[in-house]
């Protein structure tokens, strides 16, 4: 099994756990939008007949139908349900799927205020940190400051350098938590976060949400 499998069970286990009305990180989500967002994602019959108005308004209808607990469990579990195999989601695995699942496990669980990271298996800590490091690069590309990201273990990468005029900003924790930083959720992850003033205002104005 990959690692994005096991993460699709944590991430349905996350949903399973939250009221269908509970609140997520995602601006303006709640746990029943973003199980309609994952389904939408990945069963391309359900996306076809789903276009009329957009995939903000086929996100909305669909979450409209798991408002009570018996639409709601029954969304979940659609997700929970991997795609078929011959699904290019499926191909793609991990490279796709990972921080994905990743993030939007952590976007449930920490929706409704909770900021207790989770203990994760050294191997799934290496493969967010491998798929990190070629994110960061391009999330991080508009910003003035540099950006260092650097593991609990110490363990860093230079994620991008400084333009002129700027010095270098520090984002320290653990993977998960730089993980959930970079992807616009620093709010709410575990990192400290190092530089000048102004740096670190740039930083945080960049992977702060709403």
């Amino acid at each position: 099994m990959t690692w994005h499998e096991t993460e699709r069970g944590w991430l349905a286990d996350a949903l399973r756990a939250a009221d269908p009305q509970d609140p997520t990180l995602c601006d303006g989500w709640q746990a029943r939008h973003l199980a309609a967002h994952l389904v939408l994602r990945e069963h391309p019959g359900v996306a076809s007949g789903a276009v009329r108005g957009g995939l903000g308004a086929a996100t909305e209808r669909l979450a409209a139908t798991a408002t009570d607990p018996a639409g709601y469990a029954a969304l979940v579990d659609r997700f929970a349900a991997p795609p078929p195999r011959w699904s290019p989601l499926t191909w793609a695995g991990d490279a796709v799927n990972l921080t994905e699942y990743f993030v939007h496990t952590e976007d449930v669980r920490r929706g409704t205020g909770a900021r207790t990271p989770r203990d994760l298996p050294d191997a799934l800590a290496e493969a967010l940190w491998s798929q990190l490091v070629r994110m960061a690069a391009l999330r991080l590309r508009r910003l003035g400051p540099g950006v260092v990201l650097v593991r609990d273990d110490d363990v860093r990468c230079a994620a991008h350098s400084p333009r002129t005029g700027h010095g270098t900003v520090v984002l320290r924790g653990g993977v998960g938590e730089l993980v959930l930083a970079v992807s616009g959720r620093l709010q709410a992850a575990d990192v400290r976060v190092d530089g000048t003033p102004d740096d670190v205002r740039a930083v945080r104005d960049l992977l702060t949400g709403p």
